[in-house]
């Protein structure tokens, strides 16, 4: 009846936390990241609740378990989750990985390659700390669609891959303020459920964009011209993104580019509802499919490392349930 312990790191990209699991976890066997993944989501579900969920964690905590990668050019392999289910792909909690494996010891600055389920990404640490990630090929499959929500109006956007399937909703009446954000939870799970229901039940991350005019001080690496944009992005477990949300800008920049509106070498400056930002770029991965290869960065920072203790005693040993 011995206590067991789970090694973490915690740190904060934009804002948004992220909490590395460096030992202590289930043993997934020596296959590819994404048949770890399935092993972890079939057998181990209660590992991603203990980690994540209360009283260790909270509904807006992405989790990162290191595994072994079955790629040899990558540094590391990592299993993303949140509070109701695992994601294939983080970017913000992809940044907050390489800063705490630069935090270790274990990279220092350069290039370097993760696996994740859904495919391998590189990662730039900078001299100044900052990160910047090549996401996964992102895409959009359909535009300008339309949905009537109840006690809201008309809203439209559209549906795109950025790692994980988002709907961008560029046409809607609400300002996108902190002192707003109770309203802007409640009607983007409105429009999660509604754009569910009308064909894209994949979808599970929604994103509400403005124009962003508060760039008074710019950082480094804008080029011109440059897009200023602001967002709130609702997660799948209905809590909200505290950064500009990696696979969500990774998204955005595969509409803009098929709307002809950034081109490759030109900037996006994505703003968070907390106005903590990333910038966003492009490549074409393939002109014709309409799919890019985004580049993000931003800055992540280490919090705490700690020792989560398991008491088998304890009756919310794995976690507070909340699906």
């Amino acid at each position: 009846m011995a206590n067991t312990e789970v090694q973490v790191i915690d740190s904060h990209t934009g804002g948004e936390p992220t909490r590395v699991v460096l030992s202590g976890g289930p043993d997934l066997g020596t296959g590819s990241v994404a048949q770890q993944l399935e092993i972890l989501r079939q057998h181990h579900d209660c590992f991603r609740r203990s980690v994540i969920n209360e009283p260790r964690g909270t509904d807006y905590l992405v989790g990162a378990l290191l595994v072994k990668p079955s790629n040899e050019s990558c540094v590391a392999g990592v299993i993303f989750f949140d509070n109701v289910k695992f994601i294939g792909m983080c970017g913000h909690g992809t940044i907050g990985l390489i800063a705490t494996l630069a935090y270790l010891g274990k990279i220092g600055v350069g290039v370097h390659h993760i696996e994740t389920p859904v495919g391998i990404v590189s990662a730039e640490l900078h001299p100044n700390g900052s990160v910047s990630i090549t996401n996964v090929p992102s895409f959009r499959i359909a535009n300008d669609v339309e949905l009537q929500i109840s006690g809201v109006g008309k809203v439209k956007g559209d549906v795109a891959w950025g790692g994980n399937w988002f709907y961008l909703v560029n046409d809607h009446p609400f300002c996108l303020d902190q002192k707003n954000l109770d309203q802007l939870t409640d009607v983007s799970w409105k429009i999660r459920i509604a754009i569910n229901e009308s064909g894209f039940p994949d979808v599970d991350h929604i994103i509400l964009l403005a124009p962003d005019t508060s760039h008074a001080n710019e950082p480094e690496l804008i080029t011109k011209p440059t897009i200023y944009s602001k967002n709130f992005v609702l997660c799948p477990g209905k809590a909200y993104d505290r950064s500009p949300c990696g696979t969500g800008t990774s998204a955005r920049l595969a509409c803009l580019a098929g709307d002809g509106l950034l081109l490759e070498g030109e900037t996006l400056f994505q703003r968070s509802i907390i106005g903590s930002h990333f910038i966003g770029s492009f490549v074409w991965d393939d002109k014709a499919k309409g799919s890019v290869s985004p580049t993000i960065t931003g800055e992540a920072f280490v919090t705490a490392r700690v020792n989560l203790v398991f008491d088998p005693r304890d009756p919310f040993r794995e976690g507070i349930a909340n699906e």
